[in-house]
């Protein structure tokens, strides 16, 4: 084409954000929005009360925690955001990019990006987080009323942290801005969430609500799934019942706590099965290990193995009575003042037992329980506990004395679950008992005079599964 093909009618291509129009235009008409922040009862109280143990431990301490940032998934797309725990412990608050900020004497404020007006390029120009875009955002005033915390523009944080070191604690790697202005050693970051996570050790009477909502939403989940087992073995396979827990827990919480393991046949020996893409078949045993995140964050982490048909084999049923067995054991020796490892033992003991009379292992009991022993844990390589909360494997930063070396405390909450693993290439084991795969999963408070076993509605025995998956079949 030469310049004489040229016509006044070639299209041509114009930025919005370039046009005066457009801008002048955009900026006004817009009416009122709802930008309220609803958080439930008794949170803006509970993350005050967390602020305040962080003090008396830290005391005198000057302490910047951030919310983070979501990472990028690919290009210019993002993962959903998801708050740092620390921060929401102590703040309820979960914005992006968001930083606490706790003086000497323990008075808090809260750092935040300002929602952007109609009046500003921000609101209509910025894809990632204009309102615009993404629809309305809370703002200071907004977080403030609902918090019960003093908000100020992110804008100022550097004058808030000047001149605060060395005497400022933060988590570094968390937030570039507050990396830049608080040079904090990794080693007193790391001491920073070692104190977190002890403080955390221990649920408040608000917390332990949190959790109960998301054991109950993870139990009523677990028959959704149940529910779909013949759509899975048609063909839609794990990944429709991973979906189906999925949807649930996105309906009545922020969604799921951690990658669902949804393990079919000879995936369930697979510790961290979190592929979910093989089928479902008839015969198959199903093992799921899933939890529901509550709103505020606290997440359940329950499994069940049940046969994907309503009954389970003779070798499926012997192998789950051992577990079932190791199961009782195990919430057993939960009980305060008891070393935190008793649980293991327990259950260690029941399983190595069962294991050596099957003829499986052909040393000793005392052998396989002592430290140059350990053959029974070719099928149990993982352990039979942890602490649950914000994180599914919760406070994971304390000390040893405070956790595995330590002792069981009232108030703590904590996931049971002891299991077999025999995978379908395991030459030590029958053909029969090859690709079987059995964990139980309980989530459980433990009280000054009680255990109080959070998953009490979904049952335990292989009797009580087989009739529990039947009875969802027959409810379709």
């Amino acid at each position: 084409m030469t310049d004489d093909d040229r016509t006044d009618e070639t299209p041509k291509s114009y930025r919005p954000i370039d046009a005066k129009g457009f801008r002048e235009f955009v900026s006004r008409g817009w009416g009122p929005v709802d930008r309220s922040v609803t958080v439930p009862a008794g949170l803006a109280e509970a993350a005050a009360g967390h602020r305040a143990k962080l003090s008396a431990a830290l005391p005198g301490r000057r302490i910047a925690i951030a919310a983070g940032r979501a990472p990028v998934r690919s290009n210019d797309t993002d993962y959903l955001f998801r708050a740092d725990s620390d921060f929401v412990w102590l703040t309820g608050c979960q914005a992006e990019g968001a930083v606490l900020v706790l003086s000497a004497d323990g008075d808090a404020t809260l750092y935040l990006r300002e929602t952007a007006g109609p009046d500003e390029a921000d609101f209509f120009a910025n894809a990632r987080d204009g309102e615009l875009w993404i629809g309305p955002v809370p703002g200071l005033k907004d977080w403030s009323d609902a918090l019960q915390i003093a908000c100020r523009p992110i804008e100022e944080l550097p004058a808030a942290v000047r001149g605060a070191v060395p005497f400022m604690l933060s988590t570094p790697g968390v937030e570039p801005m507050l990396d830049a202005l608080v040079r904090t050693s990794p080693t007193d970051g790391n001491a920073l969430r070692q104190t977190l996570a002890e403080l955390r050790r221990i649920k408040d009477d608000w917390e332990l609500d949190q959790l109960r909502e998301a054991v109950a939403a993870s139990v009523l989940a677990f028959g959704d799934v149940a529910r779909e087992l013949p759509e899975a073995i048609r063909g839609g396979g794990e990944r429709w019942l991973q979906g189906t827990f999925d949807r649930r827990a996105r309906t009545a919480g922020n969604g799921v706590g951690y990658a669902s393991i949804v393990a079919a046949g000879k995936h369930a020996p697979v510790l961290h099965w979190v592929r979910n893409d093989g089928p479902v078949n008839e015969g198959d045993v199903i093992l799921l290990d899933a939890g529901v995140e509550t709103r505020t964050l606290y997440t359940a982490d329950v499994t069940r193995t049940f046969p994907a048909t309503g009954e389970f084999t003779d070798a499926q049923r012997q192998v789950y009575d051992l577990v079932h067995e190791a199961q009782l054991a195990s919430l057993d020796a939960v009980r305060v003042g008891a070393p935190y490892r008793a649980f293991q033992y327990a259950a260690m003991r029941v399983l190595a037992e069962g294991l050596r009379d099957w003829g499986l292992l052909d040393v000793s009991l005392d052998e396989l329980l002592g430290p140059d022993g350990q053959q029974h844990r070719r099928y149990i390589v993982c352990g039979t506990g942890h602490y649950i909360g914000l994180d599914v494997h919760d406070c994971d930063a304390s000390r040893p004395e405070a956790y595995f070396a330590g002792e069981i405390e009232a108030g703590m909450a904590l996931a049971v679950e002891p299991g077999l693993y025999f995978h379908p290439n395991d030459e030590t084991v029958p053909p029969e008992l090859r690709g079987i795969g059995i964990r139980i999963e309980d989530n459980v408070v433990v009280h000054s005079d009680r255990l109080e076993i959070l998953t009490d509605d979904l049952p335990i025995t292989a009797a009580g599964l087989e009739q529990w998956t039947r009875s969802h079949l027959n409810a379709r």
